[in-house]
Order: C-alpha cells, then structure tokens, then sequence
C-alpha cells in the first residue's frame, strides 16, 4: 500500500495543548508575565489556516500527586492558601510568594496545576503514539523549586514532567533550554541524576536573573557531566547564538542518545524583549525547533515535547516565535512572507507597538554592536569550555 506523503504523517500526528482556561495564570494586569501572548500566538496560527481544530488537546489539571512527584507537599499546601487569601504574608514570602517577581492571586493553585498538567498531557501524547510531537505553549516555567516560587513561576511544569517520563515510561530525558534565562530550577531538579540530561543556552548571569548557569556546573554525583550551561555575553547576535546552539545540542544529544527531547522555548533573547540584553532576531527563532525536530528523529524516533517559557514582547516577538515551532512541527511552510492582514488589522488596535508586517524581521532593527567580534571570540571561548569533556573524550577514543 503507498504511504501517505510526510507532511500528512507529521500534521496528523502532532498535539497543540491549549485551553483558554491558561490564560487565568495571571499575577496582575500589570506585571510581564503575560499569558495572553498564547492568544495572540494561537490566533496567528488560526489565521493562516495551520491550526486545526482537531490537533488541539486541552491541558488536564495536574493532580496533587503528580506535582508532588517534584515539589515539597508542605510547598504545596503553602500555594493553595496563599490562592485562597488564608496564607500571612511572612509565611507567603518564605516560599517565594507574594514577592514582586511571583505576586499572589486569587486560585494561584489552580491556574498552575493547569500548566503543569498541560505539558503532562503532552508527554502522554507523545509518549502513548496518540502524537509524534506535542507542544504546551503554556508550560516552560523553568526557575520554580521544589519548595519554593521563583520568577514568575509557581511550580515547575518541565521538572514534573520529567519526573514523570521517568517513572511512568523510563526514558532518559534530554532537556534543552534557550530561555534567555538560566533554567535553574530544571537543574537543579536533576543535578545529581545520569538520566536526564540538561543543556542550558542563556545570558550569561552576570547581567540578568537568575545569577547562576556558570559552565562549571556540570551536575554532582553520578550526574557529573550531565548538565551543560553556555552562557553567551550580552548583546550576542544571531551568527553567534545560533553557532553555540548547533554545536552544543548536535554534541549532547550524541554524547546523550536520549529516548525523548524536551525542549523549553523561551521567546526573550529577541532584541526587543524588555527583560534582556541579548541582539538576535527571528533567524534564531527558526533555527532552534528546526535542529530540536531533527535531533529528534535522529535520536528518539520523533519523540519530541516543546514548552514555551519567557517572552516578554508579547506583541512582535513572541507570537511569531512560537507560531514557528508548530509550523516547524507539522512541517507546513506557511511562515515566510508577509503575516497575515487579518491578525495584523486586528490586533493593531490594542498593541502598544507597530505590528510586524512580515514573519522575519527587516535588516537593520538595532544600530551595530561595537564589541562584535570580542562577544564573539567570548562566546566561542565558553563553548569550547563547555564541550570540553564530550570533546577530550571524542578526542581520546573513550565511549
């Protein structure tokens, strides 16, 4: 019998989470950490006709076992009455809540198991054949631990999930993270743990929160040599962010050979992100699921689960971004060109900002960067660094 062509395959076998329920994982209308990006990305998806109603999957809430597969029961309990308005305020801010970065709100407990249950329903759906790709726009809450709230996340959606791959299907997880931001608390969740293995590409924490993802930590334990952080200098642009990436995932994920990749998709290191001070543009935006979808296929037999993470453009940047790593999951080649007039007319009328007119960004959106070529011998620097125990061991013939 003929096989159906592969974009059929691929289209029909991939999983889009969402629920407008996520949306209610809201600190206030004020702070950064805004969920109606996922809206917006949605709606642009929806516009060019890539998002069909029955690729979309709603999140299930994540029950107290499973966050408990990860977080402090203690922790918890703290997170269900701060939501609730029972839990004072000294108590709130021993667990990291109520804080500027990570305010209360009302039914905090509910919205954020939602989260978490969202990226463990893509793990379910990737992991039981019901989907070859699955993606939770919602999830990718990375600095969360196990006892305590940290920049603008409450629980840790990657680190559960990953708990969970391991006891419910026992694979070796590779997690890569290119949040502009050091994913800290997926780390450290695993920093001792062989069979997850965490690869972080971020700004160096020098500048900008959370202050660690130095390339000398490399795990502890039987997890020594697991945890790979490259962290490139500030004002780092598209040629020089995208060399580390395809160097260091291609050499981990063959050092690795994981059974399933987990990738967290931050849209922040664009160079319109309020938060950061790195200078790529949607170039890097396109690269990073293209070679997460082809590591996949190399190593996991397609197995791959995407989150989304930070983004603070939720106008020009971070609809486009995560748009394009559906487009590149379901392989359709509808995100080149102009955006379509629809959105644009539509949204124009609330945006703060001029809305992009077409899916790549124009030449020229930022004056050059003086120090050039010095972040980019630093950045080569650390890379070298960071690699360098996958490439002495290539180098001395030791598996």
């Amino acid at each position: 019998m003929a096989q159906p062509p592969r974009d059929i395959i691929m289209s029909d076998q991939c999983s889009f989470i969402f629920s407008e329920e996520l949306l209610k994982y809201k600190f206030n209308d004020n702070h950064p950490f805004n969920q109606f990006r996922l809206q917006l990305t949605v709606d642009l998806l929806q516009h060019i006709n890539a998002l069909a109603p029955e690729q979309i999957v709603p999140p299930k809430m994540a029950s107290e076992e499973e966050l408990a597969l990860v977080h402090d029961r203690s922790y918890i309990e703290a997170v269900k009455k701060a939501g609730e308005g029972t839990l004072p305020k000294e108590i709130a801010e021993n667990y990291g809540l109520g804080t500027e970065d990570t305010p209360v709100f009302p039914h905090m407990h509910e919205a954020s198991s939602l989260l978490v249950g969202g990226t463990l329903m893509a793990v379910d759906q990737v992991m039981t054949g019901k989907a070859l790709h699955a993606l939770h726009l919602g999830g990718g809450l990375h600095h969360g631990f196990r006892g305590k709230a940290s920049g603008f996340c409450v629980y840790n959606d990657s680190s559960v999930a990953i708990k969970y791959l391991q006891e419910k299907y026992h694979a070796r997880v590779l997690y890569v993270d290119t949040d502009a931001h050091h994913g800290d608390g997926v780390q450290w969740s695993f920093y001792d743990d062989p069979s997850v293995c965490t690869l972080s590409i971020h700004e160096t924490g020098r500048y900008l929160f959370p202050g660690t993802g130095s390339i000398n930590e490399r795990g502890q334990g039987l997890g020594y040599g697991y945890s790979f952080n490259i962290p490139v200098d500030a004002f780092t642009e598209d040629e020089s962010w995208l060399h580390v990436y395809t160097e260091s995932i291609k050499e981990v994920a063959e050092f690795f050979k994981p059974d399933v990749i987990l990738t967290q998709n931050g849209a922040d290191s664009h160079y319109y992100d309020p938060l950061t001070h790195l200078s790529a543009t949607m170039k890097i935006y396109r690269e990073i699921p293209r070679l997460a979808h082809e590591i996949a296929h190399q190593y996991c037999n397609g197995k791959w689960i995407a989150v989304g993470g930070g983004g603070y453009d939720i106008w020009r940047v971070v609809p486009r971004a995560w748009a394009l790593i559906w487009l590149e999951m379901t392989e359709n080649t509808l995100g080149y060109g102009r955006l379509p007039e629809g959105w644009i007319n539509h949204w124009q009328k609330v945006s703060p900002f001029p809305l992009p007119m077409e899916w790549d960004d124009p030449e020229g959106i930022y004056t050059p960067i003086p120090r050039k070529a010095e972040i980019t011998e630093k950045n080569l620097l650390t890379l070298e660094k960071a690699l360098f125990p996958i490439r002495s061991q290539q180098k001395s013939g030791y598996k």
